[in-house]
């Protein structure tokens, strides 16, 4: 990826850097799902309009797999700018996803799945493995991601771990978002859900569907 300039922060701290922008990624995420974001800044959304962000996510993240598929593949062929590409349009497409998830539980609410058990604890199970993976993936892809904007290629190769921490970040994120879409068939197209609004919501009642 590209070289910075001596005496930048990012380059010279990049685990530094890393936490901070995890801390802050965290607080925005958890404050928005208890209700310590206005609500004033996500508009009120009505439960058709959830679905289509449901939908909208499935397909960024859908896309987000084979951007990443394809960007670990072009540098295991040392195609390093294809790879460079690939790994910062994913990167743009975490954050699509999180504001338009953000959108969607701050404006709108949750829907919990409603299905026979045979289904319901392999869901969770999924849900779960998504859920843990795309937390601890946070630090892990930025750490990457500054790391290789922040130096050379030569550089990258010789006095970083950036081979394998991306190599984590990469198996990470793609097993969280495949599985992220995964569950969204099975809650929204296979068996049923129940809405709940959130406190900003259009909403005033649980509403469930099929």
């Amino acid at each position: 990826m590209a070289t910075a300039s001596a005496g930048n922060p990012l380059k010279e701290h990049p685990a530094a850097a890393t936490a901070v922008l995890s801390v802050v990624g965290y607080a925005i995420v958890v404050g928005t799902f208890l209700g310590l974001v206005p609500g004033r800044i996500f508009p009120e959304l009505t439960l058709e309009q959830v679905n289509r962000l449901s939908d909208a996510i499935a397909v960024v993240n859908t896309i987000n797999v084979v951007v990443i598929a394809a960007g670990w593949r072009w540098i295991r062929h040392n195609e390093v700018r294809k790879h460079a590409a690939a790994m910062i349009t994913s990167f743009l497409l975490i954050l699509v996803f999180l504001v338009m998830y953000l959108t969607k539980i701050g404006g709108g609410g949750t829907k919990e799945f409603v299905g026979p058990a045979f289904a319901y604890y392999p869901y969770l199970a999924m849900l779960a493995i998504h859920i843990i993976l795309s937390i601890v993936s946070v630090p892990v892809v930025l750490y990457a991601l500054i790391l290789g904007l922040t130096h050379s290629e030569r550089e990258l190769r010789t006095e970083t771990p950036h081979r394998k921490i991306g190599r984590i970040a990469a198996g990470a994120w793609l097993l969280s978002l495949a599985l992220g879409v995964v569950t969204y068939l099975l809650l929204n197209h296979v068996y049923g859900w129940e809405y709940t609004v959130s406190a900003t919501g259009a909403l005033v009642a649980p509403v469930v569907g099929v």
